[in-house]
């Protein structure tokens, strides 16, 4: 009789959070970010995760991102006098067309027909622009094909 095979016992390790609903994970990107704008910085991630409580965050093209049925706005941290948050349509490209955002405050500018960039430079810019940024992210979820894309 042969004798039995002694393996390790294997643990269970906890579930990996998923890469769009870690909190965690921007919460550490921001505790060792060096950037003169990280108040900024807090103060949007504050509006747009407030804007919608289904909206997630976490870390995706090297920066804190947020996600809602997809990929949708991203920070952009490589100047040091104003930061950019860029909304898109994700990494895949979508038939669904174009977003219709009503900006009366002109806060976007737009790139391509799928993506803008907001500027902002200090945190009372933030705060007065505050309703007009809520409202884009609101109406930029609302248009968020029901498929995730990652």
């Amino acid at each position: 009789m042969k004798p039995l095979k002694k393996t390790a016992a294997k643990t269970k390790l906890p579930p990996k959070q998923p890469e769009w609903d870690d909190t965690a994970a921007v919460d550490a990107f921001l505790k060792q970010l060096d950037h003169p704008l990280k108040p900024v910085m807090a103060a949007i991630r504050t509006v747009i995760l407030g804007a919608d409580q289904r909206i997630t965050e976490g870390i995706k093209w090297n920066a804190p991102s947020f996600y809602f049925h997809g990929w949708f706005a991203t920070f952009n941290v490589r100047g040091l006098d104003t930061l950019l948050i860029v909304f898109h349509q994700g990494a895949k490209v979508r038939n669904a067309g174009p977003p219709k955002i009503k900006d009366p405050a002109g806060l976007l500018k737009w790139l391509g027909k799928d993506r803008c960039i907001a500027r902002f430079s200090s945190v009372a810019d933030v705060k007065s622009r505050k309703a007009a940024l809520a409202s884009i992210v609101q109406q930029w979820v609302g248009q968020m094909p029901a498929e995730p894309n990652a």
